[in-house]
């Protein structure tokens, strides 16, 4: 039985232990290999459409209909990561419906800052570069270049979860009308608070990387090859908006 941890809160032990030895088949590197590639292709789909409803205003605002479009995205996908987390047995049926309305909201903000930076290219930077970050990362993985010790996944857990307390936070204090620049804006510090959690969030795909494969050695139940996909694909989406987010900021500097 495995017992690694993983920095992605999606990819938890106790959620993988729980599910294990019922069901048919077993999971297998390939098919969830085979999963993640459907997830992402749904995304993309999804993410193509809304870009091509989105409708910028004069001022480079976005319009009703993709504000719609977003906001479906937003609520949509958040219900279906929580289903997804707590029944990773509807993985099957919840995380190609997460890939889409995460399309939906990928497209939407995508069409927004492009438009708002207009001649920057950013989502094609930011695309080339999410995908260099990912093949990069597997690369140290499996190479050994970066080993996945106690230490290392400790480190980046606790990291990720700063992160998020960070931007709850920030959440909150944005509800009494407190700002948080530091976070939002184009200063040194915010863009070197963003290159401080892409690298978080590259090195979360680490241990994703890591803690897949152990379920698979493990004789994880066969719809894991869906929840692992989905982990997975929750980390890119970060590690993708993070990166659109940085570019942008370098673009409201010029």
């Amino acid at each position: 039985m495995f017992r690694r941890n993983t920095g992605n809160p999606v990819l938890s032990e106790k959620v993988f232990q729980r599910d294990i030895a019922e069901g048919t088949g077993y999971m297998t590197l390939q098919g969830t290999i085979n999963k993640t590639m459907l997830l992402f292709l749904l995304l993309l789909l999804a993410a193509s459409y809304s870009w091509s409803k989105f409708v910028p205003a004069g001022d480079g605002t976005i319009s009703a209909g993709g504000t719609s479009l977003m906001l479906v995205g937003v609520i949509g996908g958040f219900i279906l990561a929580l289903i997804t987390v707590f029944r990773p047995r509807l993985s099957g049926y919840t995380a190609p419906l997460y890939a889409v309305f995460e399309g939906l909201f990928l497209g939407g903000i995508s069409a927004l800052l492009e438009t708002r930076f207009a001649g920057q290219n950013l989502v094609i930077r930011a695309v080339a570069l999410t995908l260099g970050v990912f093949f990069a990362m597997l690369f140290f993985y499996r190479t050994g270049i970066i080993r996945v010790t106690n230490k290392f996944r400790l480190g980046v857990v606790a990291a990720t979860a700063g992160i998020a307390l960070v931007y709850f936070f920030s959440f909150i204090l944005s509800l009494f009308g407190v700002g948080t620049s530091f976070l939002y804006g184009t200063s040194s510090l915010a863009i070197g608070i963003s290159l401080f959690i892409i690298a978080i969030a590259a090195l979360n795909l680490v241990l994703d990387f890591d803690f897949i494969e152990r379920a698979v050695k493990s004789g994880a139940p066969k719809y894991m090859e869906w929840y692992g996909g989905f982990g997975l694909m929750v980390t890119l989406v970060w590690l993708y908006i993070e990166i659109l987010r940085l570019l942008a900021r370098f673009a409201g500097r010029d």
